[in-house]
């Protein structure tokens, strides 16, 4: 047992060692970082923000999770010297889980993140399928929530909450497109090529297909556009001959879509064994087609295809937790990993910049109350644009809820100058001028 001038000449550093912080403020973690009799006390509750992030890394969702761990890396670093609110200093820990891209998982793992890791705020980004069931399992618990990279209704009315009625959500937020966002792409999106205007759309039987169903498809009608739905189908079909025969049988120039992945690639393949590929002057697609590697799937029918985005490098933000530029943050990707941008990248990083404002404003991090008031008037900068809740505008259509741009564009053939076989050119900007236009929209069978 060491003497009491021993304990009382311990060195700072070795005190914070012992404690489990880093010299930085950071809380340290990892196999080798203590003594195994040290780890369970190595944090204190009391000064230590912790932060949960659930998405999807497995799984048929696992695309939008490709570049989550270099993001959760450019946040641990971000947030490396803690933070400083209402005059005291806390170090931060986060905390990421896969959802393995199922509605149970993303359940099970909130829950452990909440009951378990004790966070005092939440994150979950990408789909339906990943945040409506964190964002529940949040509510139901009481701790602030903040998600991303799913359709609004499908967050809002997808929930529970009726149109026109009370906001019956108090602890979960979201910033995201929804369904005026995508009409807005595809209006000026579309006439950029010269179509007879029927759109044959593929809506899944859930609750990303509902809500396109129940408000996009009327937005098009007003638009001009002659929609044939063939009705809601199963995730995970293998046989969409009777689809495709029922687009072809109404000369659908246009498709859209907003399947998982995998069902995506198996219809279009089928698509072109059937001769809708050729017919179709436009393949939109949502949900799916939103990354390279989705694209490439596809094969020799990938180059065409057109997508929106709601990220890409070109965006003219930066985030603030990190001082780096949406260029920035794609060229470090690619760095690191090698691999092409990819949108979710920016929205990865914007959710944790949200994570940082919104503690910052609170004035007590650990006081789950004073979060969620903050979200009441919160303004941030991230790499997705300006989010600004509370206006009570256009942007802000419900009180949990800020609007995020979709961007229409369309991905073609490697570029001069570029290393990867595809490159996504921006036909349009509509519902975000900042963003510069870089071509345009195609025949997809051109």
């Amino acid at each position: 047992m060491p003497d009491e001038f021993e304990t009382r000449a311990l060195s700072r550093r070795e005190l914070l060692k012992r404690a489990g912080i880093g010299a930085a403020g950071v809380v340290t973690a990892g196999a080798f970082a203590e003594p195994v009799w040290a780890r369970p006390r190595s944090i204190d509750a009391g000064t230590t923000i912790k932060i949960g992030f659930v998405s999807p890394l497995t799984g048929p969702l696992a695309g939008f999770g490709e570049g989550d761990p270099y993001i959760v890396g450019l946040a641990k670093k971000g947030f490396a010297k803690g933070l400083t609110v209402g005059g005291r200093h806390y170090a931060v820990q986060v905390i990421d889980k896969d959802s393995q891209s199922s509605p149970a998982t993303s359940t099970q793992v909130a829950n452990e993140l909440i009951h378990k890791d004790g966070v005092d705020l939440l994150l979950a980004t990408s789909t339906p399928e990943v945040v409506n069931p964190a964002a529940d399992a949040a509510e139901a618990a009481g701790v602030p929530f903040v998600g991303t990279v799913d359709p609004w209704e499908s967050f809002y009315f997808g929930r529970g909450a009726k149109p026109g009625g009370p906001n019956p959500f108090r602890y979960s937020f979201l910033f995201s497109f929804g369904t005026a966002q995508f009409a807005s792409a595809y209006e000026h999106l579309w006439p950029q090529v010269k179509t007879n205007k029927h759109v044959g759309v593929m809506y899944p039987n859930d609750t990303d297909g509902n809500a396109f169903r129940a408000s996009l498809i009327p937005l098009l009608q007003k638009a001009g556009y002659k929609v044939f739905d063939p009705g809601g189908y199963q995730d995970g079909q293998t046989d969409y001959t009777s689809l495709i025969s029922f687009y072809k049988k109404n000369n659908c120039q246009i498709f859209h879509c907003a399947p998982i992945p995998p069902d995506f690639t198996t219809l279009w393949k089928q698509a072109g064994q059937q001769g809708y590929a050729k017919m179709c002057k436009i393949a939109q697609l949502a949900k799916t087609g939103l990354f390279p590697s989705q694209i490439a799937a596809s094969g020799a029918l990938g180059p065409g295809l057109s997508s929106g985005v709601y990220w890409a490098p070109s965006f003219p933000y930066h985030s603030p937790l990190t001082g780096l530029t949406s260029k920035e943050i794609g060229d470090g990707y690619t760095k690191k990993t090698g691999r092409q941008w990819n949108q979710q990248l920016g929205a990865s990083m914007s959710v944790f910049d949200v994570a940082e404002a919104v503690l910052k404003k609170s004035g007590n991090p650990k006081d789950k109350t004073a979060v969620v008031k903050a979200f009441q008037h919160l303004s941030v900068m991230t790499p997705s644009g300006r989010l600004h809740w509370g206006t009570g505008g256009p942007r802000n259509p419900v009180p949990p809820v800020v609007t995020t741009p979709i961007i229409g564009g369309q991905w073609v053939k490697q570029k001069k100058g570029s290393k990867f076989p595809l490159d996504f050119v921006i036909c349009e900007h509509s519902d975000d001028p900042n963003v510069p236009i870089q071509g345009k929209l195609k025949a997809y069978n051109a």
